[in-house]
């Protein structure tokens, strides 16, 4: 009974985790207008930073930065997800759509699924395994549509999804002697200085009236996207498998396709529309709400 209100708890947590994630397609599209896009990944992640060390000083967790452990995790934590995995989305987001762009990247389903069940040998139902292919088969119906060429845009955040599967794991890992704060804190400062050369290196210095312009969303961003709703997913896979917490998540795109037409005008198309009916059934069976007959796992 205990295990399964924890689930439930981590459910519950992906659930409004999923909700505010929805919008960072959009609100990070909205800090383009005014600011390149290497550098609205730098002022989201200082102002994420900000953020999780006034949350520590606020429950007192200061003494969890003096495991080297958690060091040694965060690093990988840092390059995996802070700056290869967002470097490589805000810079599909410059090319792409926020609706193809939070559907594309439910291929992290089979990158997950394949680094913890396959090489990690983590146990997967049949149930979990269709359920997956489905979110697969969901991504390549948007990629395929037109396939005469890949969009850039699409192909950087299909790249994203391969970077994802370590830092999840070493996340999950960190969680069981951390707190998400402390994570999410070692996490954005190791990341800063690598997205920092990027952004230099990319675009060159940035006029401090473009940071003011894009400040609302910056902060969104910092706040609400890569800080509150990252503790609830470190706090989510921390009760469930990551595998299923990935696939859970993929309720993201129907909002974010929602949001982005009254909040960006983009309408969506009909292959967005068709790659949602496998996402539906594959999370179906990926919550249990879906069983196979004569199941033999």
């Amino acid at each position: 009974m205990e295990i399964k209100q924890e689930q439930k708890k981590g459910e519950i947590s992906l659930f409004l985790q999923a909700i505010l994630w929805s919008f960072f397609p959009i609100i990070t599209i909205l800090s383009y207008a005014a600011i390149p896009s290497m550098y609205s990944l730098l002022w989201s992640t200082l102002f994420a930073s900000v953020f999780f060390a006034a949350v520590i000083t606020y429950k007192g967790k200061w003494r969890e930065l003096k495991n080297l452990l958690l060091w040694k995790y965060s690093f990988f934590i840092a390059l995996s997800l802070g700056v290869l995995y967002y470097g490589f989305f805000f810079l599909g987001l410059r090319e792409t759509t926020a609706g193809n762009a939070a559907i594309i990247s439910q291929f992290e389903v089979f990158t997950i699924f394949f680094f913890f069940n396959v090489i990690h040998g983590e146990h997967a139902s049949p149930e979990y395994k269709v359920g997956g292919a489905l979110m697969v088969l969901g991504a390549l119906i948007v990629l395929g549509k037109d396939f005469t060429h890949f969009n850039m845009g699409d192909f950087f955040i299909l790249i994203a999804t391969f970077c994802s599967p370590v830092g999840n794991l070493y996340q999950q890992k960190a969680r069981t002697f951390a707190s998400s704060e402390s994570i999410m804190l070692l996490r954005s400062i190791l990341s800063l200085p690598f997205i920092f050369a990027a952004a230099y290196f990319l675009h060159g210095s940035l006029a401090p009236a473009a940071i003011y312009s894009s400040l609302p969303f910056l902060l969104i961003n910092g706040i609400l996207l890569l800080g509150i709703s990252k503790i609830l997913y470190i706090e989510a896979i921390h009760r469930i498998p990551v595998p299923k917490a990935i696939a859970l998540n993929s309720i993201t795109p129907l909002l974010t396709l929602l949001f982005a037409w009254p909040l960006l005008g983009q309408t969506p198309n009909i292959w967005q529309i068709i790659s949602l009916v496998p996402i539906f059934f594959g999370v179906l069976l990926l919550t249990d709400n879906m069983k196979f007959k004569n199941n033999i796992s």
